[in-house]
């Protein structure tokens, strides 16, 4: 936009207007140069991280904000530049050669043919196939629609893209139902596991028949797509169960209508709203609840769900929150249904204080171990490597044109 018309704008408004301020930073590019660079890298992911310093990006509460720097540094570490863009930006064409191209969503389909055979194009999946996630999130409205009589928004819909099929290969946060939901495209794909955006200081000793009756609840925006209402309905009928819901539950002001009795108005049920699982009082939750009740239709790997996983809660969370679950650990609700998830509440509270104590250890130390910073970073520097070598490997069996 020529800087005189933008000028106008300011004038004329006072700011720059919310909508075109967010434009203009989707399609900005960072780069990160090396005078002594062997190629160059462009990353089409979250670009709000490189927009802030690295110390916030680390302390975020979304997961996004370490992983993209965790992902550009891999290249770097490995000898490559690396530029930056929104993957929401549509706009960007290539001035330079790149040899990778790493995106999540839809500049792979865009610029696969402009950057041509040479370029490594990897998907980054961190979403369910968008196909997959956009009819299971109407299903649920409309399970819940011939349930309660109202219809409720989308919040979680998405553009489809077929950025899989235009990849070389992919990376993916997630478990076998994350990887079956883009297994037709027949891509090789490399499973990273999701960090932590909060690691759990040294737990306390944890009264285990105290809390044992005690449940959690924490999502994000999509109330309904990460099975909250389903939730709220099962303890609204099990009174000697108790409820705690976190999560932005104010932004979505129709699901607050249609559920207002249950989130407000029901012994059981507390709603707490937006918490800081970095803060202490997240802590402090955490030690008064057992386990985590997750039933959310479609996932990459559920940031929520492994959050509390470290903090010791046990995980009652579907097969599709896209996070491996070992029967030592928690239970993987396979329907998500009202009527499973209050049998498998009732299990978790009815188990011999032994058996809690147990689980909710091996929970932790599999979070632990597994979900963490360091361990998504060696991995995908590991993968990275395997690419180079592909890529080396790729051109060195090209046939040669004859001129």
């Amino acid at each position: 936009m020529p800087g005189h018309l933008l000028g106008q704008i300011v004038n004329r408004a006072g700011s720059i207007p919310a909508r075109l301020r967010t434009r203009l930073s989707e399609e900005r590019i960072i780069s990160i140069e090396r005078p002594d660079a062997r190629g160059q890298v462009l990353l089409s992911y979250a670009l709000w991280p490189f927009l802030i310093p690295r110390e916030q990006a680390l302390a975020h509460g979304h997961t996004q904000a370490w992983e993209a720097r965790a992902i550009a540094d891999a290249f770097i570490a490995e000898g490559f530049a690396v530029d930056v863009i929104s993957y929401r930006n549509k706009v960007f064409m290539p001035k330079k050669r790149y040899d990778f191209l790493v995106d999540a969503r839809w500049n792979l389909e865009r610029l696969s043919d402009v950057l041509g055979p040479d370029c490594m194009k990897v998907m980054h999946i961190d979403i369910a196939n968008v196909l997959f996630h956009n009819a299971a999130e109407a299903r649920r409205l409309l399970d819940l629609q011939r349930r309660r009589g109202v219809t409720l928004m989308p919040r979680r819909y998405e553009t489809p893209n077929r950025g899989i099929e235009f990849a070389d290969c992919a990376t993916m946060l997630g478990n076998d139902f994350t990887y079956g939901t883009y297994a037709y495209a027949r891509k090789p794909i490399y499973r990273v596991p999701i960090s932590a955006p909060a690691l759990q200081p040294q737990r306390r000793p944890k009264d285990f028949d105290a809390c044992r009756r005690t449940f959690l609840w924490l999502g994000t925006r999509g109330l309904v797509h990460k099975g909250l209402d389903l939730v709220l309905e099962a303890f609204a009928q099990m009174p000697q169960y108790r409820l705690i819901v976190c999560g932005p539950i104010d932004n979505e002001p129709d699901f607050v209508a249609a559920y207002r009795t249950e989130l407000y108005h029901t012994p059981n049920i507390r709603t707490i709203g937006w918490i800081d699982v970095g803060g202490q009082e997240f802590r402090d939750l955490a030690d008064s609840c057992i386990a985590l009740v997750f039933p959310s239709c479609s996932e990459g790997q559920s940031g929520s769900t492994v959050t509390c996983m470290h903090a010791g809660l046990i995980p009652i969370a579907s097969y599709e929150s896209g996070v491996d679950i070992a029967p030592e650990c928690g239970i993987i609700l396979r329907t998500s249904t009202i009527e499973e998830i209050k049998e498998a509440v009732s299990r978790i509270a009815n188990l011999p204080t032994g058996v809690l104590r147990d689980m909710s250890e091996a929970t932790a130390r599999f979070a632990q171990t597994t979900h963490n910073q360091r361990n998504f970073a060696e991995t995908y520097r590991r993968i990275v490597r395997t690419l180079i070598a592909a890529r080396a490997s790729a051109r060195d069996t090209r046939p040669a044109i004859n001129g």
